[in-house]
């Protein structure tokens, strides 16, 4: 129910992933009268792998986190967590309201043990690859053990998803000596230095988060956050420049049409709706923040990621592999 667009987007998106993949069950948590008014004709041969939970309160994009914890028990985003917690889903997705969803769950399904706070992660495209960057938003001040357990998690995540024997990873910063920074930052760099499980790098800046020098990029919240829209707002802004310098005069729309192929695969790879969804790490299930302006297609691609994450059992494998990582799991 949430998003800008609701089930209009997430209905949608759900029947094309049902077409794509055999070997899914999926269930809308939601108002029921809305969902079945979203399902299209294209989506009855799947629905007997289509479950719907029906539910009359709606965590609203404005809603201050504690109001949703207090008061919304049983809207379709708790109820959505609730089904991940008892067993009857692998995975949660949602474009709804980002604090509510971190509050939430955080409070129904838990942190694993050694882990204090959960961090958003996802893959950005970088020059020859990506590389995974934590936290996206889900902390806005981190002390240096915070950002320490976050590199922890990436490691493992790099190892588990890009299969990485020892991934790189690196702490966003505003330069890269040894002194530069604040102090929470040139604290987490001597912590991931002083453990041998960690292949840690040193600082990066901005500029290189594309530039394919690390395969984790640790950071704040706030400043990772930053940080991803203003990488997505240049996408679009690329992408809308090429499109207008090709269409300015004949000569021009002949380039373009010639360098159509080209052209097509590049906007593709910076494209921010191919990478949408990020995953809430820390939690003991998978939960995968979609944008709150996701079409069908992006939305899509945060279901697919949730599928991946919950086939590989993401969270079971962090915890499995925090303590012989070096992250102390008594509190």
């Amino acid at each position: 129910m949430g998003g800008d667009f609701g089930p209009s987007v997430t209905v949608a998106a759900a029947a094309e992933c049902l077409a794509e993949f055999a070997q899914i069950r999926l269930i809308l948590v939601g108002d029921e009268r809305r969902i079945l008014s979203s399902l299209t004709a294209s989506s009855k041969p799947y629905q007997d792998r289509l479950e719907i939970i029906h539910s009359d309160e709606v965590v609203m994009m404005n809603e201050k986190p504690a109001n949703a914890l207090r008061n919304k028990k049983q809207s379709s985003m708790a109820l959505a967590i609730e089904s991940v917690a008892s067993g009857v889903a692998g995975a949660c997705v949602s474009a709804g309201n980002t604090g509510a969803l971190m509050a939430l769950s955080r409070s129904i399904l838990g942190m694993l043990q050694g882990i204090d706070r959960p961090a958003f992660i996802r893959e950005i495209p970088t020059l020859t690859s990506h590389c995974h960057v934590l936290d996206l938003g889900a902390n806005i001040g981190c002390d240096a053990k915070h950002l320490y357990q976050f590199g922890v998690m990436g490691s493992i995540v790099a190892r588990a998803v890009d299969h990485i024997e020892r991934p790189r990873v690196a702490l966003l910063n505003v330069g890269q000596e040894e002194s530069k920074g604040i102090d929470q930052v040139r604290e987490a760099a001597k912590m991931l230095l002083n453990n041998p499980e960690i292949n840690y790098i040193g600082f990066v800046e901005g500029d290189h988060i594309f530039a394919d020098e690390a395969d984790v990029i640790v950071c704040d919240g706030f400043v990772g956050n930053v940080a991803l829209k203003t990488s997505e707002g240049l996408a679009k802004m690329v992408s809308s420049l090429l499109e207008r310098t090709f269409q300015q005069n004949l000569y021009s729309k002949t380039l373009g049409f010639l360098s159509k192929p080209v052209l097509k695969k590049l906007v593709q790879q910076i494209d921010p709706k191919r990478h949408n969804g990020a995953s809430l790490l820390g939690l003991k299930g998978t939960v995968v923040k979609s944008h709150g302006n996701a079409d069908v297609a992006s939305f899509k691609q945060a279901v697919k990621r949730a599928l991946y994450e919950a086939s590989g059992s993401l969270p079971q494998l962090i915890q499995k592999n925090i303590t012989e990582i070096g992250i102390k799991t008594s509190r």
